[in-house]
């Protein structure tokens, strides 16, 4: 081939190259101008983002109510199903948000199917021109926790009053009757029973706060079982021979839980004495204790009024009584059972009670057991 053929070719074959080029070019634009381009989320980056994080429950609701984006706890709560509301009036306070771009707060009743209604606090606000947020903060806890503390107060100011005015009504009939010496001791002896009651609730009062603070027990130690039982038989003697009610203490030996001596000590006095407050006179009540593998049982039987099957779950509620015409009698404070209760679960334990009405109760109470190092 002659050097013109080659010039000639190389020409062609250059050109060639060149319009293709151009025509790829050409196409390539006019797709990119035919594609329309992507479209922009309706929520900002940056608030999914946040979202996604959040362990409140956070809505981001759009211009036709549809919800566009939700944090995980706003799912699990169940404030949003198929991509909407589900409370009506939270839909509603997003629509006045909507309107007038006013920030609102306010507290609502969510119902949801099968569960307890909730109480939150719903604070709605404009983001942007077109989105809305609603942040939801379950406050159902608080509600019940304020709800025990105004019974409790409300309770512990109605047990304070009756001992308090049985006192100054003593006090008067004592000074009406100075020139009465037997009056006079008689007033006196019944001002100082209502003074030992006063006591006695005021005392429970503190143990029970104390325990319900969920502090861990402070040093704690060995406990010895037989000390316990002795130590809270003896605390009852009084009261038992004054009925002549027999307190009878048996079982297993030398065994030991781990923990506060004091609450466990006070924890069997209160099932002692409720025993004997209970009992008929004449009768006997009978402390055992056993040991299993893991734990130790004290158990409680006595022979008294029993429990109606009804109440038998209410017992252990604080200020909660079975036969309200009778504690007064006993000078129960209705705080024994409850504070029994928590000893058993600040120590890992529980406390279960058999009753038969009219025949007699036994209460139980099973810590974990200290095993001897000779033993282990």
């Amino acid at each position: 081939m002659d050097p013109t053929t080659q010039a000639l070719l190389a020409a062609v074959l250059g050109a060639a190259v060149a319009g293709s080029a151009v025509l790829a070019w050409a196409v390539s634009d006019r797709i990119q101008q035919k594609t329309p381009p992507a479209p922009e989320s309706p929520v900002p980056p940056g608030i999914a983002t946040v979202l996604s994080v959040l362990r409140s429950s956070a809505v981001v609701v759009g211009d036709d109510d549809a919800v566009l984006k939700a944090s995980a706890p706003a799912y699990a709560f169940g404030l949003v199903r198929d991509g909407a509301l589900v409370s009506d009036e939270l839909a509603d306070l997003v629509r006045q948000v909507r309107r007038d771009g006013t920030i609102r707060e306010t507290e609502l009743l969510l119902g949801r199917p099968g569960l307890s209604p909730r109480h939150v606090t719903a604070r709605v606000a404009p983001l942007g021109s077109r989105l809305v947020l609603a942040l939801v903060e379950d406050r159902t806890r608080e509600r019940q926790v304020e709800a025990v503390r105004r019974d409790f107060v409300a309770n512990v100011s109605h047990e304070l009053k009756t001992p308090v005015g049985a006192i100054r009504l003593l006090a008067e009939a004592v000074a009406d009757a100075a020139d009465d010496p037997e009056a006079v001791h008689r007033f006196s002896g019944r001002m100082l029973t209502e003074s030992d009651r006063l006591s006695r609730l005021v005392q429970q009062i503190i143990e029970l706060s104390r325990l319900q603070a969920n502090e861990p027990i402070e040093g704690p130690a060995p406990v010895s079982v037989d000390d316990v039982v002795k130590t809270a038989v003896d605390t009852s003697a009084i009261d038992a021979d004054s009925r002549h009610i027999s307190v009878v203490s048996g079982g297993t030996e030398g065994l030991e839980v781990y923990g506060s001596t004091e609450q466990v000590t006070a924890a069997v006095a209160n099932l002692v004495a409720n025993a004997i407050a209970y009992s008929g006179d004449g009768s006997t009540v009978l402390v055992t204790t056993k040991a299993l593998p893991e734990t130790v049982e004290i158990s409680v039987v006595d022979q008294g009024i029993g429990i109606p099957e009804s109440e038998v779950e209410r017992i252990f509620e604080r200020f909660y009584r079975v036969d309200p015409a009778r504690h007064r009698s006993t000078g129960g404070t209705g705080l024994g059972l409850s504070i029994v209760k928590h000893v058993a679960a600040t120590h890992g334990g529980d406390i279960r009670v058999w009753s038969v009405e009219g025949q007699g109760s036994t209460f139980t109470l099973t810590l974990p057991r200290r095993k001897q190092e000779n033993e282990q």
